[in-house]
C-alpha cells in the first residue's frame, strides 16, 4: 500500500510544524488531494489511526479536500476539467495536452492546540 509512506510523511511535517508552534496536540489536518493521484481516503485515515497513536497527533481529524482534474490543450489553448480518463480537447478534438490540475498532495494546514490558545500553522 502506498498510503503507508505518504501518511508517515503527514504525521512528519505535522509533528514538525506542532514542535515549531509548541503546540501541546494537533487537532486538524487539512489534506489537498488531486483526482488523478492513487491516493484513497479511507487507506489514509487507516494509515494515520495506527501510525499517530501515541503521539500529540493521536485522535486529530483528517479533512480531505479533493481537486479536480483539469487539462490544457496545447493546439488550441483550451482549458478544461477532465471526465473519467478521457483526455481529448472539447474544443478541438485534438489529444495534446497538458494536466494542470489533479495530481496534487499537500499539508494545507493544521490546526493544533497550545498552552496560550487554539492556533493555526500553515504547512
Amino acid at each position: 500500500m502506498h498510503e503507508m509512506p505518504v501518511t508517515q510523511s503527514v504525521l512528519e511535517i505535522a509533528l514538525r510544524h506542532a514542535e515549531s508552534a509548541q503546540a501541546q496536540r494537533i487537532t486538524d489536518i487539512y489534506l489537498v488531494i488531486g483526482q488523478l493521484s492513487s491516493f484513497v481516503d479511507d487507506a489514509i485515515q487507516f494509515y494515520w489511526d495506527i501510525i499517530s497513536a501515541g503521539t500529540i497527533a493521536q485522535g486529530a481529524t483528517l479533512h480531505f479536500e479533493r481537486i479536480p482534474a483539469e487539462a490544457r490543450c496545447n493546439n488550441c489553448g483550451q482549458q478544461y476539467r477532465l471526465e473519467g480518463m478521457d483526455f481529448t480537447c472539447p474544443q478541438c478534438g485534438g489529444v495534446d495536452v497538458q494536466v494542470v490540475a489533479g495530481q496534487e498532495f499537500y499539508v494545507d494546514s493544521i490546526n493544533v492546540e497550545t498552552d496560550e490558545a487554539d492556533e493555526e500553522t500553515k504547512g
